[in-house]
């Protein structure tokens, strides 16, 4: 039976920060376990923590994997990296930095607030035109094997964040 100490939300702020994929459901998800068992926003710190630290792993393959594809695609040697630089890794470093700079430096965050509520409706947004365009018709045709594929990696992400946690006596 598996079963997390609900005195401490580390065990299951590091589940939902590596086994949940989608940073505003790690948010709620360790949100809602430190209100369930009263534990303040421990949770959700160590959440948020875990799951940035996953994110910053975007940078580095990211560059990687622009640079395989930039060297199978191009015949001579001479590559500009400009032109295979992602430049929203750029926006994303200088966010992170500026955020940082502002809560070391003591600036009130609640200058974010408009950003984050503009960041939040384009999130909205983005997700709805996702599903408006997803054509049930042609999922349905497709059969299970797409939904399959999707509940499969579900379980296997969960079961290797859980026996690592194990492994390592988390929990």
């Amino acid at each position: 039976m598996l079963h997390f100490n609900t005195t401490s939300g580390n065990a299951f702020g590091i589940f939902a920060g590596t086994a949940i994929n989608d940073t505003s459901s790690v948010t709620a998800a360790a949100a809602t376990w430190d209100n369930m068992f009263n534990l303040g926003s421990q949770t959700l710190d160590k959440a948020v923590t875990v799951k940035l630290t996953r994110t910053l792993a975007i940078i580095p393959i990211t560059l990687v994997l622009s640079f395989i594809q930039a060297k199978k695609t191009n015949t001579n040697e001479n590559y500009n990296f400009k032109k295979i630089f992602p430049t929203f890794i750029i926006y994303f470093i200088l966010a992170s930095l500026i955020t940082t700079l502002c809560t070391n430096f003591g600036i009130d965050q609640n200058i974010f607030h408009p950003l984050k509520t503009l960041s939040k409706f384009f999130i909205i947004m983005a997700m709805g035109a996702i599903g408006f365009n997803t054509n049930l018709i042609t999922l349905l045709k497709k059969g299970g094997k797409p939904i399959f594929l999707g509940f499969s990696c579900w379980i296997a992400i969960t079961l290797v964040s859980l026996y690592l946690q194990h492994i390592l006596n988390i929990w």
